[in-house]
């Protein structure tokens, strides 16, 4: 039989009952205010993101074609393997872009063209440089020490940074030793980031019947296929661009040791800046994609 309840108990009741439906309205309120919120930030934060990359690939894309116009129209010869180079870089990157979308749509697809991008333009860039005397009265000698790849180096290994670090010292316009130094270095870097990344025994794993070299060995062209087959961006375009950026910066190294013998460097500040920035890209990228596998 119901419990009789006096009119002082229901109405207590019926006013526990509207402050819990209260209670219940506010956090159901306060839950959708905080939801939009989040939704509102994220959309913030996506399209400040694309903003952002907007920006870059249009600065990178308008930085390629004044540069491209530039590298075309010099009748310079002094550093003509590089230029080469450059411009077959730049080919290798058109036949990339072409078939981007097909990459877009993996995880790391859009950051890979991005980096390809900036690669193409760095050494179109260097190209024009290596040709230039820029005024150097505003330069500070102390920039070509100045590194953002040693911690990014120091978790592939110790070994590794400390042969960055070594390279960047070595650069000095007075240095007659520079050449060898940094290359050696810099050259060291790259074989150690795509052998630690791109080992043989897996290499083979993943194609026995893979292009070897004369000792035996998976060539580097085997390893960056083995790299952007675990990144889920393997495409012919992409192999080959990535093959060439790494071509471009040995060819660097060739002018280079041609460059910097005798008593004092044949480089300017500007010129042994943008030298390192070219070469300290390409490292990142391949370090970008290795870790991507």
């Amino acid at each position: 039989m119901p419990r009789k309840m006096t009119l002082s108990q229901f109405r207590s009741a019926i006013r526990q009952a509207q402050n819990k439906q209260k209670q219940a309205i506010d956090k159901y309120n306060r839950e959708v205010r905080q939801h939009n919120q989040k939704v509102k930030q994220a959309a913030n934060n996506y399209n400040y993101e694309v903003r952002r990359y907007n920006a870059r690939v249009r600065a990178n894309s308008q930085k390629i074609s004044a540069e491209l116009r530039r590298l075309q129209s010099s009748t310079s010869v002094q550093y003509q393997v590089f230029q080469t180079s450059a411009i077959t870089l730049n080919n290798y990157y058109e036949r990339l872009d072409a078939g981007g979308s097909v990459l877009e749509i993996e995880n790391y697809g859009s950051e890979f063209l991005d980096l390809s991008e900036r690669e193409n333009a760095n050494s179109l860039a260097l190209s024009n440089a290596l040709d230039s005397k820029a005024d150097e009265s505003e330069i500070d000698p102390s920039d070509l020490l100045r590194s953002e790849i040693e911690g990014m180096l120091q978790q592939v290994s110790p070994d590794l940074s400390n042969r960055w670090r070594g390279a960047l010292f070595s650069l000095n316009p007075k240095n007659p030793d520079a050449a060898r130094h940094f290359c050696t270095s810099a050259r060291e870097v790259f074989v150690q980031i795509l052998d630690m990344n791109a080992p043989d025994d897996k290499v083979l794993a993943l194609n026995p019947s893979c292009d070897m070299t004369p000792g035996g060995q998976p060539t580097r062209k085997e390893k960056i296929r083995y790299l952007l087959n675990r990144c889920g961006l393997l495409t012919q375009e992409a192999v080959d661009f990535v093959d060439e950026d790494v071509k471009n910066v040995l060819a660097l190294f060739r002018v280079f040791n041609d460059g910097t013998h005798g008593a004092s460097g044949k480089f300017g500040l500007n010129q042994l800046i943008s030298i390192k920035t070219r070469v300290e890209d390409g490292i990142a990228y391949l370090f970008s994609i290795s870790q991507h596998a």
